[in-house]
């Protein structure tokens, strides 16, 4: 079945997904309307996913839907912020059929009933290209609690909330290269679970703090860099679910296994500095005076490389 053009679309598949929002009028206009909420903060993050670099090109549309909504989730969970608005762009490629585009209204549906979230308005588009995606996300904050990279200071615990890894394992699950027969490794990936869960604890202990989709130390290293110190890791206390472990336990090089784990990426958990422990984090090691970054594993230092994904 052909698609129906850009307005019908738009009547059909993101109308409902406004639940009503006066400020999102009916998706009719050219722009949206944003109330302000007394003694807070707009909070503003953006994401883009695309396929074949994001997610394969097999995976079903709402679960692609589903992490987009999630990856730009987490941003705001660590930023210790409430999620409220959405803004969204689409550049469909030619292989999305009406049925694929019809699922993945349902994804964004299904997260945005789960999290609360309006969709205010954005754009539809084609594209000769992959799949492209963009989601701005809006939350709020109180007045100037945001928490902000930049905030570390020297003495201060790194700390990261979840397990780490299992999101780089998901994708080597899907690719054939890991196996998971219980299919946990492949869930993480494909349906991140965005930690603002966290928020409280967050605004009321850490000094500053990022998601980790980059890479677990990259991420950790985008904090130090903002906050102007060093950092030292200790991968030996890298928390581990019981899946990862598992690959762990089978590697000959046990060392450059935490390190595939601690730079694949796609874990969505969050990595904080705080002058103390906070619960339900593990400590990793500590911020520094010394600007240097330092990565150890089984008691030796270990160059970790660029730490994460670099796009080009």
């Amino acid at each position: 079945m052909s698609a129906p053009d850009e307005f019908e679309q738009i009547a059909r598949l993101y109308r409902p997904l406004t639940r009503g929002a006066a400020g999102a009028f009916g998706l009719l206009d050219d722009a949206a309307v944003v109330s302000q909420r007394p003694g807070c903060d707009l909070v503003v993050t953006k994401d883009a996913i695309v396929e074949g670099v994001h997610f394969p090109p097999a995976t079903p549309l709402d679960l692609v839907a589903r992490k987009l909504v999630r990856v730009n989730l987490s941003d705001l969970a660590a930023k210790g912020a409430e999620p409220d608005a959405y803004f969204l762009a689409v550049a469909w490629s030619d292989a999305c059929a009406w049925k694929d585009r019809q699922a993945f209204a349902e994804g964004l549906r299904q997260d945005g009933e789960a999290y609360g979230l309006t969709l205010l308005g954005g754009d539809t588009a084609s594209t000769p290209g992959p799949l492209t995606l963009s989601l701005t996300l809006l939350g709020w904050v109180p007045t100037g609690r945001m928490i902000r990279r930049s905030g570390a200071l020297p003495g201060d615990l790194l700390m990261v909330s979840g397990t780490i890894g299992d999101g780089t394992l998901g994708l080597a699950a899907e690719q054939g290269e890991v196996s998971d027969p219980d299919g946990f490794l492949t869930a993480r990936f494909r349906l991140p679970n965005p930690r603002l869960d966290l928020r409280d604890a967050l605004r009321g202990q850490a000094h500053a703090a990022c998601d980790v989709s980059d890479g677990l130390i990259a991420d950790a290293r985008h904090i130090a860099e903002a906050s102007g110190t060093g950092l030292h890791i200790n991968l030996d206390r890298l928390p581990m679910s019981n899946s990862a472990g598992r690959w762990l336990s089978e590697q000959s090089d046990l060392v450059a296994g935490r390190l595939r784990l601690a730079t694949g990426g796609d874990d969505y958990e969050v990595v904080c500095a705080a002058a103390a422990p906070i619960r339900g984090f593990t400590v990793l090691g500590e911020f520094t005076a010394d600007p240097a970054v330092v990565v150890t594993a089984g008691g030796v230092q270990v160059d970790p490389g660029p730490g994460g994904w670099r796009h080009r």
